[in-house]
Formats: C-alpha cells, structure tokens, sequence
C-alpha cells in the first residue's frame, strides 16, 4: 500500500513527475521478470527482497536469470529509499547450481572464453549495498558461489552447502575455490571441492561460512529484520563500512588498517557523523540524511 500510495502522490503531482512514476512503476513490477520476484519489505519499504522463481528446476543459475538479477541489483542500487537487500531461494532450494543443461551445449574452450562464460555473475559481490542470503535447502556449486558473494549469510536448519563441480568433471568458475577458501580456511575447501561432499548448515556455521541459523521458516523474516536495521542507519556510512571490510580483507593487515583508517577519517566530513554524534550526546535518535 505504500507503495501505491507513493506511485499515486507522484501521478497526482503531473506530468512532470511522469518519468518519475514510470521508474518507480518498473521498480515494484515483477511482471518483468521470469525468473526472480522482488518486493519492497518493511515498515519503512527500505529493504528490496529478491527471490530467486526457478521452482522446477531447483532454482538453477541459468543465464536469464542471473542478467534479471543483475537488473534488480542495479534498480536497487539506483533507489535512495532502498538500504539493504535479502536475496533467497524457496524453502526446497536457495539455488541448486548452475543450469548443467545450459552448460552442457558449450563443448569447447573457446565457446566459454570467448563468451566471457560466468562474466556477468559478479552483480551480487559489486553490489554496494548490503546483501543478506536467506538461504534454505540446496546452496550448491553455483549457489554456493552466490551465497558467498552476500556478505552475510543465515540459514534454515536444514540448508546445504557445497561445491560439487568435481563430480560433473569440472571445477568451481565463480569464486568458490577463492571464496570458500578465504571463509573456512585451506583444509576444509580443499576438503569440499575435491571430494564434493556437503556440509550441513550446522557445520557452515561452526566453520565460519554462515553468521546464524534458524529454523526453515524464520530465515527470511530474520534477514529481513537485520536489512531493516542495516537500512536504518546512514546509507553512506554503511556503504564506507562495507568498503572498508572488502577492501581490507584482499589487503595486508598494516595496509588495510592504513585504509580503514583513512575512511574513519572520512566520516568526519559528513553530515551524518555530525547527527549520529549529536543525537548521542542529545540522547536522542539520530536522524540520518545519507550525507
């Protein structure tokens, strides 16, 4: 309703804000998407919730919908309103893989070199504002890989993860040697791609790939609570603040210390350092322009 009502204030405004209307119009349609669904979420329509619509094949990452979740990634990016985003599955799979089919018709090197094969995959980790997976049942091979590109990651109880590409005769294309390396250390990633056994969500968690575990039906609606609170606070600051930790994480720890440092120090030229600072000492709430 929301929504609606911002759609239709605009349209009574006229046609100036025609433009307008059509961009937010295109923003809240999920008629142009096949394979995903989107959604604004809470009291303050902040949250942008992504659901990837593959039922049939257990969500599989085919090229359409990965160009579709680029596009919604992008609008997302676009929308001041919009401070976080939940990306998530179904209760049955948050992604499979890859589509095997779709793969299996490339029979030469050259036909995944010169295609640039897995180049647009990236939308996910680019992403500058925070992406939480929800992720319940299969996260496998690709999904897998697309779970790692969020930075965080909760999951139903009975959620999977693993990187099974070994058994089709093949290896991990999207960050999951790299990724899942740098998030359960040498040991168990080897242990992983090579064997391409799965761990439980039990056991991601203990070693470090998920943050929380829930029961199959609260995952989403506790990543969309922790998006709402993310979003709450100031949209520039927190973008900072997740530069800082990817930045720094591919970084020494004396040169990535040198940047977190550099960026602390930027927040002193905002407007919303100066509000988030005086509100403490007021003893109030802060409110935050994003400036």
């Amino acid at each position: 309703m929301a929504q609606l009502g911002r759609i239709l204030k605009l349209a009574n405004r006229g046609s100036n804000s025609y433009s307008s209307l059509q961009s937010l119009a295109r923003l809240y349609s999920t008629a142009q998407y096949e394979n995903i669904k989107v959604e604004k979420k809470g009291d303050k329509q902040n949250v942008l919730l992504i659901q990837l619509n593959r039922p049939k094949a257990l969500n599989a990452l085919c090229n359409s919908l990965m160009s579709e979740l680029t596009k919604a990634l992008q609008e997302a990016e676009a929308d001041k309103d919009i401070g976080a985003v939940v990306l998530t599955g179904s209760e049955r799979a948050f992604a499979a893989g890859a589509d095997i089919k779709e793969m299996q018709t490339m029979n030469t090197f050259s036909d995944v070199y010169n295609s640039d094969f897995l180049k647009g995959w990236e939308a996910v980790a680019r992403c500058r504002k925070p992406v939480i997976a929800a992720v319940n049942g299969y996260s496998l091979g690709g999904g897998c890989e697309l779970a790692m590109m969020c930075d965080i990651i909760y999951a139903g109880e009975k959620a999977q993860f693993g990187q099974p590409e070994i058994t089709l005769g093949t290896i991990p294309g999207a960050g999951g040697t790299q990724r899942l390396t740098r998030a359960v250390g040498k040991s168990k990633a080897m242990e992983m791609v090579l064997t391409g056994n799965r761990i439980s969500a039990q056991e991601a968690e203990k070693a470090g790939l998920v943050s929380k575990v829930f029961p199959p039906d609260q995952v989403v609606g506790e990543a969309l609570k922790t998006a709402e609170k993310i979003a709450s606070f100031s949209k520039t600051i927190v973008a900072m603040c997740k530069e800082a930790v990817n930045t720094g994480y591919e970084l020494t720890l004396a040169e990535a210390i040198h940047f977190e440092k550099r960026l602390f120090h930027a927040t002193f030229a905002t407007n919303d350092r100066k509000e988030g600072m005086t509100a403490f000492v007021e003893k109030r709430s802060p409110n935050f322009k994003d400036s």
